[in-house]
């Protein structure tokens, strides 16, 4: 982003995010998504103002109306007074790199509301649904003043659980006639639902879903005074049971402050950005070494015999 000429300072985006201004948020998530030079500045301006947004993952097969639902919880969460970001995270253009889907066709109801913020991520080949810049652009969205982020995850099935380690409340939605609760227990969702939500709660067969969830959920063994996942039917086209699955995200909010397992969960959430994030410094000061001599010459010599495998990458990590 520039001013005329001028490239903006990061700490300038920042406080521009801070005071409402679109076009910084969607400036310091790009920087982040597109892994700038400018990313570590980035995540050092936005520390001091994070931690206040309340992180909901949706997550769910293909179908199941993910799109649809996230838009109707943003008019809930609105009718409540909150400021409500979404990150949308969809599938990789093979083409382009960027989002086969984008924030242009999403949730256009909300398009010119400014207590909203919608932005799609491409999901860039990373597994589980997600994209590995989601936890800096989380970041960017509640610095900006954001009361509530919903991260909506790409649809990819049974590897989508990668969401229950971002999100502070992870809501499973399902549908009636697609076999979600056989696939539910098989994917282990039903480990990670906080709040499941069967949609599309006027087709045929949505209460025997429910039934079906209910008994299976029951069957884990859960410790005294440990949350109890309710299960809600909606209809998210007309807005039907939306209210009620808002209320419920608000309660888990308490019950995890309540129980001190929100302190719990970001703090795991941020061992495991920060292991990720060594992971590819790692990997980055490696990535020229498919044509290095050294490689070479230790290849040879476990062709030889003369060191096993271990030994080669032990000495290749002590040269590097």
């Amino acid at each position: 982003m520039t001013r005329g000429s001028r490239a903006i300072p990061v700490a300038e985006l920042v406080q521009r995010a801070r005071a409402g201004e679109a076009r910084a948020v969607a400036r310091l998530i790009s920087l982040v998504e597109d892994r700038s030079p400018q990313a570590r500045e980035v995540s050092a301006a936005l520390i001091p103002y994070a931690g206040s947004a309340h992180i909901v993952g949706l997550t769910g097969s293909p179908g199941v109306g993910k799109s649809t639902s996230t838009s109707a919880l943003v008019s809930a969460l609105r009718a409540q007074g909150r400021r409500v970001g979404v990150l949308a995270v969809d599938p990789t253009s093979p083409f382009s790199g960027g989002a086969l889907l984008g924030d242009r066709v999403r949730m256009q109801d909300h398009a010119t509301d400014e207590g909203v913020y919608i932005r799609s991520m491409a999901s860039r080949g990373h597994l589980g649904g997600l994209s590995a810049s989601a936890p800096q652009a989380l970041r960017v969205l509640d610095a900006a003043g954001c009361d509530v982020v919903l991260v909506e995850t790409v649809g990819v099935g049974q590897s989508e659980v990668e969401i229950a380690g971002l999100a502070d409340t992870t809501l499973v939605l399902l549908a009636p006639g697609m076999g979600d609760g056989i696939q539910a227990a098989k994917a282990g969702i039903l480990e990670i639902g906080d709040i499941f939500v069967v949609n599309k709660a006027d087709r045929e067969g949505a209460a025997s879903t429910r039934r079906e969830l209910r008994s299976v959920v029951s069957m884990n063994n859960r410790p005294d005074g440990a949350w109890n996942p309710p299960i809600l039917l909606t209809v998210a086209t007309r807005g039907e049971g939306v209210v009620e699955v808002a209320d419920e995200i608000a309660a888990h909010l308490s019950h995890l402050r309540g129980s001190g397992e929100l302190q719990s969960r970001r703090l795991a959430r941020l061992r495991r950005e920060i292991e990720a994030l060594a992971l590819t410094e790692v990997q980055s000061r490696f990535a020229h070494l498919s044509g290095d001599a050294r490689l070479d010459t230790l290849a040879g010599q476990v062709l030889a015999g003369e060191i096993d495998p271990f030994v080669a990458a032990d000495t290749l990590v002590e040269q590097v």
